[in-house]
């Protein structure tokens, strides 16, 4: 039977509408492309993110002394200095932490004031370079000795170090009236910080020459400064004190009433130096409740005294929680000055036996053997200095004794 010529032709309309509509269909119900967010939020949530820091780590070292022997050991051929050699193997630990106090002994003046050590201190500009490079970025410069020259010397210490990058917070010494009555602030994981330094005493042999040129404490200049940083938004504040009795490992009753009296007007942590040698640390209650904590004497960090106590010290360690800016824990990581020189010179210790002393380096006390503590003429031993040095700090507080690898391991994961 033939179809209808007219007939196909519907016919064939027909299955264009109907193929026409299909494609319709197909269109309207295609698979819609994913939004960017989406993509996005799916890829990320198979991606481990790295978790928010919720510690800032504080490292804080004792005093940084430019004695002769440390000078002649940092000399080039060229005139110039370098102490990094003596003090390299600390730069990972110091870069490792957020905040990484350190004490300027002295003056940082260079060659135009004279190079010198003990008993009147100023060292050339590589020293502070230095302190800059191994890690240092929040400096006390205040101390007994900031005229041992004069304001000219100090006024050039201030400008090397204000050369210099990385720095938080330097504080002591100053070149006028208006920076004295400074407070100097820095952030840290978003937490602001007050740093103060003061010294309580000046050498008779080196006084004051102005008003201004150091920070002397007092309890009127003290209160001032720490109302204007509270004022001020400092979430917490840090304040380094020059106090102790020289070589005694004995807190005295000045520390104690000014530690108390720190606390009171809220100082959250005090760092203390001057006695050269390691003193315990406590944490205060304040008047209104708070919590300080207090180092009363760091010990030295490099130089080249006699006294074993002066030469095994060590790091404190400071973890402060980001959110509640209270400290959450404590550690000491001991280190150890060494140098060589013969029996009969550490017998004899006149001024050239004290100079040929050599071989200067700083090392981690779990580096340290018994043939380097021979060959520095020490009568001690690292076990001796290890049991001082946690009977010392176990005063008022447990604080345990850490190595380099384990501090590295914390910080990384904090």
């Amino acid at each position: 039977m033939r179809i209808p010529k007219k007939t196909l032709v519907w016919l064939l309309v027909l299955i264009v509408v109907a193929g026409g509509g299909y494609g319709v269909y197909r269109w309207l119900h295609r698979a819609k492309p994913v939004a960017n967010d989406a993509v996005t939020q799916q890829s990320s949530s198979s991606v481990t993110t790295k978790p928010q820091p919720t510690t800032i780590h504080l490292l804080a070292a004792g005093d940084f002394l430019a004695h002769d022997t440390v000078n002649e050991a940092a000399k080039q051929p060229d005139g110039s200095y370098d102490y990094m050699p003596i003090m390299d193997q600390f730069t990972s630990i110091f870069h490792a932490s957020d905040i990484r106090f350190c004490n300027d002994a002295q003056l940082n003046g260079g060659a135009k004031f004279g190079i010198s050590g003990y008993p009147t201190f100023n060292s050339p500009t590589e020293f502070a370079v230095d302190m800059e490079k191994v890690g240092c970025n929040m400096v006390n410069t205040g101390t007994n000795h900031s005229f041992d020259r004069n304001q000219a010397a100090i006024n050039a210490t201030q400008d090397v170090w204000d050369g210099l990058p990385n720095m938080l917070a330097v504080a002591g010494q100053n070149r006028n009236q208006a920076e004295h009555d400074t407070v100097h602030y820095f952030t840290v994981k978003g937490v602001k910080f007050a740093f103060l330094a003061y010294t309580t005493y000046i050498n008779t042999d080196a006084p004051l020459q102005d008003t201004y040129g150091v920070n002397v404490f007092s309890k009127s200049f003290a209160s001032t400064q720490i109302k204007e940083a509270k004022a001020h938004g400092a979430q917490m504040i840090i304040a380094s004190m020059r106090w102790g009795t020289e070589y005694s490992e004995t807190v005295n009753a000045e520390q104690k009433q000014l530690a108390q009296w720190l606390a009171d007007q809220g100082v959250d942590i005090v760092l203390g130096h001057g006695p050269h040698v390691l003193q315990t640390v406590q944490q205060l209650t304040g008047t209104n409740g708070n919590k300080t904590t207090v180092w009363y004497s760091l010990g030295d960090f490099i130089g080249t005294q006699l006294p074993p106590d002066t030469l095994f010290n060590g790091l404190a360690t400071i973890d402060i929680d980001i959110k509640t800016h209270h400290v959450t824990h404590l550690g000491f990581l001991p280190i150890y000055m060494h140098y060589e020189w013969t029996a009969a010179q550490a017998k004899r210790q006149n001024n050239a036996d004290l100079l040929a002393r050599h071989n200067l380096k700083m090392y981690f006390l779990d580096q340290t053997t018994q043939a380097m503590i021979d060959s520095q003429q020490l009568q001690t031993t690292v076990a001796a200095q290890r049991q001082r040095i946690q009977h010392t700090l176990d005063t008022y507080i447990n604080v345990p004794l850490i190595t380099k690898q384990q501090y590295l391991s914390d910080t990384a994961n904090t």
